[in-house]
């Protein structure tokens, strides 16, 4: 099962859906750029983006991806395994 852990910091110059498929890329061996499908096709990435814009939030969320399962937490950690 491949991880990837903490690749976000909240006050950062990228987005958190900017992380997540860098996340995603990382797991799978690829560059950002050549990640197919696209993230959108999983799940919307300007409401990921404000899902946890508001400091105060607090949580997670997991979706589906490829074949991986991807969280994602209110401080910023984007988690990508295998899905089971």
């Amino acid at each position: 099962m491949a991880i990837t852990g903490r690749v976000r910091v909240r006050d950062g110059p990228t987005t958190l859906s900017e992380d997540v498929v860098s996340a995603i890329a990382e797991n799978e061996g690829v560059d950002p750029m050549d990640l197919d499908p696209p993230l959108f096709d999983a799940i919307d990435p300007d409401a990921l983006d404000n899902l946890f814009n508001v400091k105060t939030a607090d949580g997670r969320v997991t979706f589906s991806y490829d074949g991986s399962d991807v969280t994602v937490t209110s401080e910023g950690d984007v988690r990508v395994s295998d899905s089971a």
